[in-house]
């Protein structure tokens, strides 16, 4: 995995902290992610590998990603902050708010600040300093000074998933994942029960109805990722007339509502995340954008065909190590431009993609 990095790390050991010490370090460690809940589930390899190494993990995690936070092995606590330097939608920068979490910080022995390829870990490094956090470590291109301890220097131009661009960042500073764990993403278990109401909704019950319905999750985060709502109406229908049961998942019950049109279970609004986790688990394949519901599917085993707009790359933010049918125009002309709303007239990369390439990437996973 390494040798597909640019990698030089800088550690910087903690003033007065022997070696033989630092080896044998089982402190409480702050992991940061402090985007969204699919960047929170890809931290997941890298939060295990800490976990191994320290007594307790608190994950730091902003009001989109605290619920997937939850969810990961490993985590003891989350603590929720909005970071206005990596929120979407950003606050602005209050001093009260950022004095209180400065306190909330405080006693902390060592952190990691996990971060994107265009996310800057400097702001929150500020910030632990002034908590009093001894050991930091992030990966970061642009000059630290003597805000981090650990500093990780990745070749950004090689594309590599984002889990292993995180567990790299754990290595750096440490922290092996645990004999027997693979890297692959995960949840804790037991995941919630899905409750008498959806499971009467779903039609199952047991183990044995895994694989018994194809999960639709139309929505996503930002709309240049999004295939239209029409598209994915019209392939419920026809993954229906396939011989398929479908179920419809998201938050948006409207959009939900209109795409299930009657023939397909419309769950929108009806579920935790990790309720959500239990009813993609038990689907054959998950339909859904480059979204937080995708890298739930690979957390969980589940196969994903995956309409994924290029504006940022599949190497990194595809389904992580489960079997996947990427559709999609790669080459389209906002490839890489990390476009929250499409900048192409038509939005090709998306719209071109059928509602028969759909059904058929759904029969290709299933057999």
């Amino acid at each position: 995995m390494n040798g597909r990095l640019g990698v030089l790390s800088r550690p910087r050991p903690a003033a007065g902290e022997p070696a033989a010490q630092r080896s044998r370090r089982r402190e409480r460690v702050l992991v940061a992610r402090l985007d969204d809940a699919g960047d929170v589930l890809l931290a997941g390899p890298a939060v295990r590998a800490v976990r191994e190494g320290a007594r307790e993990v608190v994950m730091l995690a902003g009001p989109n990603g605290r619920a997937a936070a939850e969810l990961l092995p490993g985590v003891d606590r989350v603590i929720e902050w909005r970071a206005p330097w990596i929120d979407g939608d950003p606050p602005p920068v209050d001093v009260d708010r950022v004095t209180e979490l400065v306190q909330q910080l405080r006693g902390f022995g060592e952190a990691l600040i996990l971060t994107s390829f265009h996310q800057s870990a400097l702001p929150l490094a500020l910030l632990l300093r002034l908590a009093g956090v001894r050991r930091i470590a992030a990966i970061s291109n642009d000059y630290p000074g003597s805000l981090l301890d650990v500093r990780h220097v990745v070749d950004e131009s090689v594309d590599v998933p984002e889990a292993e661009r995180m567990l790299t960042l754990a290595r750096a500073a440490g922290f092996e994942l645990p004999p027997g764990d693979d890297g692959r993403l995960a949840v804790r278990r037991p995941l919630p029960d899905i409750g008498r109401d959806l499971g009467q909704s779903l039609g199952v019950g047991g183990a044995a109805d895994a694989g018994a319905y194809v999960v639709v999750h139309p929505g996503t985060s930002a709309p240049a990722r999004t295939w239209p709502a029409e598209r994915h109406r019209q392939a419920v229908r026809e993954l229906v007339e396939d011989g398929h049961r479908v179920v419809v998942t998201g938050k948006e019950r409207e959009l939900t509502a209109f795409v299930a049109h009657g023939v397909a279970v419309d769950l929108g609004g009806r579920t935790t995340l990790g309720q959500l986790a239990a009813v993609i688990e038990r689907a054959g394949v998950l339909v859904a954008g480059n979204t937080g519901p995708a890298h739930l599917a690979a957390a969980v085993g589940t196969p994903v065909v995956s309409l994924f707009a290029p504006v940022v790359p599949a190497a990194r933010w595809a389904p992580y190590r489960v079997p996947t049918v990427l559709l999609g125009d790669q080459h389209a002309p906002c490839r890489l431009s990390r476009a929250r709303s499409c900048p192409v007239a038509g939005h090709p990369c998306l719209s071109e993609v059928s509602s028969e390439q759909v059904v058929k990437a759904v029969r290709e996973l299933m057999q």
